[in-house]
């Protein structure tokens, strides 16, 4: 029998809960697979389950993104072989040196991508393949708004956007994160000064779209930025959920649309998983998205690197290698 080790947590609490514990690898049943693991993509949202700010049962089986070659297939799975890469950003299990995973929930990852690369990617960049293709199909001649632009699905929509040809305006927290945002307007002001300034560049044309993952600071101006029939995109709520808005808010300032999407409903089967992640690992193959990776932490070692993502020590993308 095979064995490996995953870091959970038997209790909620700092990232000192988190702790080793050996398994004997399973055996994949129906459209299952097994994968060993050959790097994990560490995102804010683990510590929300570690913490319990998000409801999971106990003890919780940290991670979601990761990325490893299958060692095992069970039954009925044709679409994939013993030895192909793949990665998946299902929830829970990630932060382990085998996964069981669920057949149609994997995706492949193309041999010219590093597994460290794609585990850092996958969650964040499919984020933004929905939001640039699908939520809004942007096209040369609109004007996006972009908030928390340098943030992680921000570096990587930016860049999708602008090679559509979109004009793209860039909003982040801070002069030092603006600086690094590519494209022509990459701004940092106060969320009570930006649509005075998008109306300046855009000559009182405003946005078509805005993309919003910061939340409650930002709603007022993300509202205020929008022209006539604009769409309004809540992706996130890094600052707190989105005050209730009532519909005849939405008509008074210019018969806006209103969506609040989430990766599950745009990656729902494996045709549209498989369609996503090509367009995201083309984009990368190409040089369109460049992503960074600041800092590896071994996979046992997860507890100092959840320290230092909420210290924020870290800087880029944060991978664990087992």
């Amino acid at each position: 029998m095979t064995t490996g080790y995953r870091m959970i947590a038997r209790r909620h609490g700092g990232p000192e809960v988190i702790e080793r514990e050996d398994f004997t690898v399973p055996v994949p049943g129906p459209g299952e697979m097994v994968i060993e693991t050959e790097a994990v993509g560490l995102n804010f949202i683990d510590t929300y389950y570690r913490k319990g700010l998000y409801p999971d049962p106990l003890p919780i089986s940290l991670g979601s993104e990761s990325v490893g070659r299958i060692v095992a297939l069970g039954d009925g799975v044709s679409d994939f072989v013993v030895g192909e890469r793949v990665g998946t950003t299902s929830a829970g299990g990630a932060y382990a040196t085998h996964r069981l995973l669920k057949a149609d929930k994997a995706m492949r990852i193309p041999d010219g991508i590093a597994p460290e690369i794609a585990a850092a990617v996958m969650l964040k960049g499919l984020t933004a393949c929905y939001l640039a293709e699908d939520t809004f199909p942007a096209t040369a001649g609109h004007v996006a708004l972009v908030h928390s632009a340098a943030g992680g699905v921000g570096s990587l929509l930016v860049p999708w956007l602008l090679d559509k040809g979109v004009t793209v305006i860039a909003h982040s927290g801070s002069a030092e994160k603006a600086a690094r945002v590519p494209g022509e307007h990459s701004l940092y002001c106060d969320f009570s000064d930006l649509p005075k300034k998008i109306r300046e560049i855009t000559g009182g044309a405003m946005c078509h779209v805005v993309y919003d993952g910061v939340g409650a600071n930002s709603w007022s101006a993300s509202l205020a930025s929008l022209r006539r029939r604009g769409l309004m995109v809540t992706y996130g709520n890094a600052s707190g959920p989105v005050p209730a808005l009532p519909p005849l808010d939405l008509m008074r300032a210019g018969s806006l649309y209103l969506t609040r999407p989430t990766l599950a409903d745009y990656v729902a089967t494996p045709e549209e998983l498989a369609i996503s992640a090509k367009k995201l690992f083309d984009r990368i193959a190409h040089g369109v998205l460049k992503p960074t990776i600041g800092q590896t932490f071994a996979l046992q070692d997860a507890t100092e690197a959840h320290r230092a993502l909420e210290s924020r020590a870290t800087t880029g993308s944060t991978v664990l290698v087992p």
